[in-house]
């Protein structure tokens, strides 16, 4: 039977970064949610929907076709047969895929998606609802946090890193309202789960983190 481990949390935890070490450590599939809805915030985007706009949202991702492919044990996003893995991490992006993650047409899309890869490999799965919602049979369950201000860091340090400008008072300001968004939706919010463990990141190191997960799942996946 496949094993699944699902790690929930807000926007700049370092759920993909510890779910994709998690993952390579046991030797299982690294599903980043989040790249399925920016995918299709890249195909919006293409096509110029405006991401707030619910009912052309919902009338346009009927066209958009997101798939994870798997090459040498990396996960690639495709948009309508486009891999647009390297275009998904900007800031506009993510910004469109937090707003249409809001619509239950999107989530009702990709869901099935989601579940599907569960049932055929064994996974661990990054998002804001795996646990209470994709996968809430798995078989362990963290709700991975951090402060806001060592969240917003973390980002401003990441787009320094790739060259690009980033201000941390506004990135900082683009987390708490992200934040708020994510635990407010009406579908499918964010929130810890009373099974999930949780580990707050903000004076650990990404190797302590993937420590404490896998003290947790290690020699329990019978």
């Amino acid at each position: 039977m496949p094993y699944s481990i699902a790690i929930d949390g807000p926007a700049g935890a370092g759920k993909s970064t510890i779910a994709k070490a998690v993952a390579k450590s046991l030797g299982y599939y690294y599903v980043d949610t989040g790249a399925l809805y920016r995918g299709l915030a890249f195909g919006l985007l293409q096509k110029g929907v405006p991401f707030v706009n619910e009912k052309a949202v919902e009338e346009e991702i009927k066209n958009i076709d997101v798939e994870l492919l798997y090459e040498d044990g990396v996960q690639k996003v495709l948009s309508n047969g486009e891999d647009c893995s390297a275009y998904i991490r900007t800031s506009e992006i993510g910004e469109g895929a937090s707003v249409i993650s809001q619509y239950a047409s999107v989530r009702e899309k990709l869901l099935d998606l989601q579940r599907n890869v569960a049932r055929k490999h064994s996974c661990v799965m990054d998002g804001r609802d795996i646990g209470s919602v994709v996968l809430p049979h798995a078989n362990k369950k963290f709700f991975l946090t951090a402060s806001c201000e060592v969240r917003a860091k973390r980002r401003t340090l990441e787009f320094q890193e790739k060259g690009e400008s980033a201000d941390y008072e506004t990135i900082l300001d683009e987390v708490k309202k992200r934040d708020e968004r994510d635990m407010n939706r009406a579908v499918a919010p964010l929130k810890q789960v009373e099974d999930a463990i949780l580990i707050d990141s903000s004076n650990l190191s990404i190797d302590e983190v993937v420590d404490c997960i896998l003290s947790y799942c290690v020699g329990s996946e019978a």
